[in-house]
């Protein structure tokens, strides 16, 4: 049996490896489904079919009345106030500008409001390994964002688009920050199940309400490669990927577990290579060192499972 570090280190590079290739489901989904519906209905499904596992493996907990609030708000900040605004904006700000801007601030955010609510403490070797990931994907995304513009769909469309993916990362983030406090008392199966539910639920509520198409997207004549995509997602985005993540949450903290998103690029681009034969330039290679180098000093420091009374 692996130690609890040992254990923590696998499901980070699992949580990579899973997160890094979703990109390819999400690429085939909005292409053929309007963003929002894609996304309401991928975590309002995941959610539901997370909280059957959990039931079935008798991980459901009585949800008390006090931590109601707080179940809420990690829901709509992680899952609702995330995608929306990160889905909506990508829309109109070139991929390579909102990747930089989603995965670098993400890191940042998780820090920035666990030292706010008191769930970490500041520590110069997690500054240094964020500011070491930041600068590589930098290095890795911002060139080529610089040779494609995207026309503007209204005045100032890019600046608004470009504000929207980057309050993502911030509600992300303290979405959750809130949630660790909830892994300490619920098992992260239901906790996972809940707030992905609730916020996917609230996510297809909004796009059925504003978002052009969604309602007759909603008879499910996607084609077999948005359905595909979907399913991916579904399953190894949400079941598997986010569960991960709370779990690392719960044993390691806010940044640590954020610094997955400086391993991500990196299956991204090693997969845009073998599958749509992208080439990877000098400057790939020493982005993608200096961000394993920065996730790698991260995860140095991460402790042992803390909860081990909780589900594994």
């Amino acid at each position: 049996m692996p130690s609890g570090a040992n254990k923590n280190h696998l499901r980070f590079l699992m949580l990579c490896i899973i997160w890094g290739s979703t990109w390819i489901g999400t690429k085939a989904g909005i292409q053929a489904v309007p963003p929002l519906v894609f996304a309401g209905t991928r975590f309002t499904a995941a959610g539901m079919l997370l909280l059957l596992y959990a039931w079935a493996n008798g991980n459901i907990a009585g949800l008390k009345v006090r931590d109601g609030i707080r179940f809420t708000a990690a829901s709509m900040l992680m899952i609702t106030l995330c995608y929306g605004p990160l889905f909506w904006g990508m829309q109109y700000i070139n991929s390579g500008t909102a990747a930089v801007l989603e995965m670098s601030l993400t890191p940042i955010a998780l820090l920035v409001f666990a030292l706010l609510l008191g769930e970490e403490t500041l520590d110069g070797r997690r500054i240094f390994a964020i500011a070491l990931g930041v600068c590589g994907l930098v290095v890795l995304f911002w060139p080529a964002s610089a040779y494609v513009s995207l026309p503007e769909a209204f005045p100032g469309a890019s600046l608004w688009g470009g504000l929207a993916v980057a309050s993502a990362a911030f509600t992300y983030g303290y979405g959750s920050v809130l949630a660790r406090p909830l892994l300490r008392s619920y098992p992260a199966l239901f906790v996972s199940g809940v707030t992905t539910s609730f916020g996917g639920f609230v996510l297809l509520m909004v796009a059925l309400a504003f978002e052009p198409g969604a309602v007759s997207a909603l008879s499910g004549d996607w084609g077999m490669i948005a359905w595909l995509g979907w399913f991916f997602l579904v399953i190894f985005g949400s079941l598997i990927g986010y569960t991960t993540f709370m779990r690392l949450l719960r044993d390691i903290g806010a940044s640590r577990a954020g610094s997955y998103a400086f391993v991500s690029p990196v299956i991204a681009v090693a997969l845009g290579a073998a599958v749509f034969a992208e080439r990877i330039t000098v400057m790939d290679v020493i982005g993608i060192i200096v961000m394993l180098s920065g996730a790698c000093l991260a995860m140095s420091g991460a402790p042992a499972t803390e909860h081990a009374a909780l589900e594994s």
